[in-house]
């Protein structure tokens, strides 16, 4: 049902020309998100106000490079995609229009038990996927963590919130060179940063985001974070208490300050708690090496995304020709090595806008090989779709991030009681489901035999390259993942 018109004063006149705003999603200090319908291409999309979007300078930059990034990696099938650009009437605020996802990775992960062993591995290859395609582009993303990995019912995963992205200087060890401003006020949630940055090092590498993809694989495994430290000091005995401890050569070539050392040194003295101990003895042994080897105290001494798809983690999953990378650097139109004025990224931003039919331009690439859309998907998903429609009542409660739309939903019916709380960047959004659920639960459990993984091209489907995967692995044998599982990944993401 379309939004009423008293709550569309919000929203300028020329975005509503070109969108059917559905309903409000949420609201927060920094803007406004609205479930939409775009009236050129008829897809269901996330319409994004942002406030003021260059108010300063560290907002102004940090919007520049979202955009731009997006724009860049925008044909990968696990990156979000942004669709339009859109000036805003009062030449402050900007509009963005995303493609809607239903949920994210941080919501489904606390809810518990909703991903089964086979939906890790699954979440993991696209992410490694996703971050090879990155890295291709030498560029880091540097804010990986849960709530930035979007999510939707059949399990497909995008990475999203590029403002701290960074393109890498061209030294001679791939390394961001100090003079980066935005090394000072790096914002990155403090559990999922590798000891590198917690030490203060300004030369890190792309092994940033292979440690973050530690701790959101473990932090699946577990059912919370591995690392919730209170505060850097912490943060790092936490971790030094768990992975092994470090050679002097490995401290010499992270630490960069005496004060770095000394940190590291003292932390690697506290009684060690095994990594095996934390996650449980029913953690998979191939799982707990990866985890093992991406948690690596030396990020030249780290997996890469490359090696890390090799893994037999991921192997049900890996298949090298759908595992695209870039031709060519990713680079932003404006010096990223100096903070610019307010007025010089509004009025670049307009000016590629202007110039692209209200677009920014994407930076050209070629990928070696056609990208694919893997899809984890039922025999019963139809069903079950037609099923919400018509079952499904949502009230609606506000929620805002700075990344993509996302959602943190009531638990149906199995959990009706709960009060779930989420984090700064999601608010709780409530779901009613008719008590009919139970009854197309067990009546559809019989009809589910496999898991099948279907790759198709990004812009038309060939079914003659069908890739089926025999469900997740129980015991020896690959069992199935059964309808009730897929309807509680998909309640968790329900808006």
């Amino acid at each position: 049902m379309a939004q009423p018109k008293n709550k569309m004063s919000e929203i300028d006149e020329h975005i509503m020309k070109r969108f059917d705003i559905q309903k409000r999603l949420g609201k927060g200090a920094y803007g406004i998100v609205w479930k939409a319908i775009d009236r050129k291409t008829r897809e269901v999309v996330a319409v994004k106000k942002i406030f003021d979007a260059f108010r300063n300078q560290t907002d102004a930059q940090r919007t520049f490079r979202e955009i731009m990034f997006l724009q860049s990696f925008k044909n990968h099938p696990n990156i979000v995609r942004l669709h339009s650009i859109h000036r805003a009437a009062n030449n402050r605020d900007i509009y963005l229009g995303f493609e809607y996802m239903e949920t994210d990775l941080h919501n489904v992960i606390k809810k518990k038990n909703i991903l089964k062993d086979i939906h890790h591995r699954y979440v993991i290859y696209q992410l490694l996927k996703a971050i090879k395609y990155i890295h291709s582009g030498n560029v880091i993303h540097r804010d990986m963590k849960p709530s930035n990995v979007l999510l939707d019912s059949l399990c497909r995963c995008k990475i999203a919130d590029f403002g701290l992205a960074r393109s890498l200087s061209m030294g001679t060890d791939g390394a961001i060179s100090e003079g980066d401003p935005t090394l000072t006020d790096y914002v990155a949630t403090r559990w999922y940063r590798a000891p590198e940055i917690l030490i203060a090092n300004r030369r890190y590498t792309k092994g940033i985001d292979l440690w973050s993809l530690g701790c959101i694989l473990a932090e699946m495994t577990l059912g919370k974070p591995i690392f919730p430290g209170t505060s850097t000091v912490n943060q790092v005995e936490k971790i030094m208490s768990t992975i092994p401890t470090p050679t002097s050569e490995d401290i010499a070539q992270v630490c960069v300050s005496g004060i770095g050392s000394s940190m590291i040194k003292n932390a690697s003295s506290l009684q060690k708690i095994p990594l095996i101990s934390i996650l449980g003895p029913s953690v998979p042994s191939d799982a707990l090496d990866l985890i093992t080897k991406l948690l690596v105290f030396n990020p030249l001494k780290r997996l890469n995304a490359d090696k890390a798809l090799d893994h037999q983690y991921v192997s049900n999953f890996h298949n090298a020709q759908h595992e695209v990378i870039m031709a060519t650097n990713v680079t932003i139109p404006l010096n990223d090595d100096v903070r610019l004025s307010v007025d010089d990224y509004r009025n670049k931003l307009y000016e590629l806008m202007s110039s692209h039919g209200q677009k920014t331009p994407t930076n050209p690439m070629l990928a070696k090989s056609k990208s694919c859309v893997p899809q984890v998907y039922s025999k019963v998903t139809k069903n079950t779709e037609n099923y919400f429609k018509n079952h499904v009542t949502l009230k609606e409660k506000s929620y805002f991030s700075q990344s993509e739309p996302k959602m943190n939903v009531k638990k149906i019916h199995w959990l009706q009681n709960a009060n779930i709380k989420s984090d700064s960047k999601v608010m709780t959004k409530h779901v009613n489901l008719s008590s009919k659920v139970d009854k197309l639960q067990s009546s559809d459990d019989s009809k589910l035999h496999s898991l099948k993984v279907r790759c198709e091209p990004v812009k038309k489907r060939d079914s003659k390259k069908a890739i089926v995967v025999n469900s997740l692995k129980t015991d020896k044998n690959r069992g199935i993942i059964t309808q009730s599982a897929l309807m509680e990944l998909r309640a968790a993401g329900l808006r």
